[in-house]
């Protein structure tokens, strides 16, 4: 029990203890300022409930589907890149979903191959970028598919604002002798977490196995980051292709406007997620949970609208329910279970969420989060940001 905690906050406490400093500030970065990065987890502040005194039910059901996949809680593991916090990584990540019953965003910048994703959690989405010509992209589809990935997500909202007003923590391209000597000093004084390194006989893995081309090696981590840079940014017609090319269930990443939301209807994406990459794309740009009730209103009868960005607690994801998600997606939260506890903080946060939502939903009087709306929020006059009308 002395390993388990009851909020995700606690797993961040734990999380940046654990880590060295520039792998913890890696996961909490964001880009410039920092405005959206704080505007994500703050708006959910201004939203309110209005429980009920009597008449609760005894027991409340949480599950849903995202692009035809049943889940057992309505929040999914978002993708993200890198994730050298933890020898497993990914995969375990992906066990801890499996295990708590929904599914697992794999992005095409990890640090594990998608075959050994898919093999700990079959429910798994891989996350593609537009990166490269036609024919790499297409090759990664292809790949992702042969290994069972259920769903393919394309993201687009990633934009060049890399500058951070309190600095970027230094990401070696390769772990050399030297770059290894240049952090000794960070990992010797975080003994925990060389210890799980040292036991599993690896060492942080830089390279992104899931972008590596046909006969070539795994290209590092800032290989693709300079190919992504180098690529003309995708269209419309684009976005279509990718979907045509998947021919499976597919969800664009990375809207927060009307506009962009029909746009995407009419590409005939399955699913949108209103996120703005967690802070990391362009500095300024609203909350997700405030863009989130005008795109729902536009879109929300003709394709399933998820949020991502700044969800901590449960609370968090029926508040986002109430106004219009199928379910939320999790990023820095998961990371923090991850860095604290590996797997098993993973699956922690995941126990953390599900419990919030209960107690959420029994202070509401509901019996399902398929039960939530409007009404069951308090929403300020001034709260939502409806963009691109």
């Amino acid at each position: 029990m002395n390993a388990w905690f009851e909020t995700v906050a606690e797993a961040e406490r734990r999380a940046q203890k654990r880590l060295p400093k520039s792998v913890y500030s890696a996961l909490v970065a964001g880009s410039e300022r920092g405005l959206t990065v704080a505007d994500n987890v703050a708006a959910f502040d201004e939203l309110g409930f209005a429980p009920h005194t009597a008449g609760h039910h005894s027991t409340r059901e949480l599950a849903t589907s995202v692009l035809g996949q049943d889940i057992s809680l309505p929040v999914i593991i978002s993708p993200t890149g890198v994730q050298a916090v933890h020898p497993d990584g990914e995969v375990a990540v992906a066990r801890a979903a499996a295990a708590r019953g929904t599914a697992m965003g794999l992005s095409s910048f990890a640090s594990k191959p998608v075959e050994e994703v898919v093999a700990a959690n079959p429910q798994t989405f891989f996350q593609l970028y537009w990166s490269g010509t036609r024919e790499q992209i297409t090759e990664r589809i292809e790949r992702a598919r042969a290994a069972g990935a259920v769903g393919l997500i394309a993201t687009l909202d990633w934009s060049f604002s890399m500058g951070r007003d309190w600095g970027s923590p230094h990401i070696p391209e390769k772990l050399t002798v030297k770059e290894a000597l240049r952090f000794s000093p960070e990992a010797l004084t975080h003994p925990k977490w060389l210890a799980a390194f040292a036991r599993s006989g690896k060492i942080p893995d830089l390279t992104v196995p899931n972008m590596q081309n046909p006969g070539q090696p795994a290209p590092t981590f800032f290989g693709v980051y300079g190919e992504w840079m180098q690529t003309p940014a995708p269209s419309w017609d684009d976005v279509t292709w990718i979907r045509e090319t998947w021919g499976g269930p597919f969800m664009l990443k990375g809207v927060t406007r009307v506009d962009d939301a029909k746009r995407a209807v009419d590409a005939g994406v399955s699913a949108i997620s209103v996120s703005n990459h967690g802070g990391n794309n362009l500095d300024g740009t609203p909350a997700t949970i405030r863009c989130l009730p005008a795109v729902a209103d536009a879109v929300g009868d003709q394709i399933e609208v998820l949020l991502d960005g700044g969800v901590r607690r449960g609370s968090d994801v029926v508040k986002a329910l109430a106004l219009g998600a199928r379910a939320v997606m999790i990023g820095r939260a998961y990371l923090w279970g991850l860095g604290a506890n590996g797997q098993a903080g993973v699956e922690n946060v995941l126990d953390v969420l599900r419990s919030g939502i209960d107690s959420a939903l029994l202070g509401l009087g509901l019996s399902s989060v398929h039960e939530l709306g409007r009404s069951s929020v308090l929403v300020p006059d001034t709260f939502a940001r409806t963009l691109g009308v």
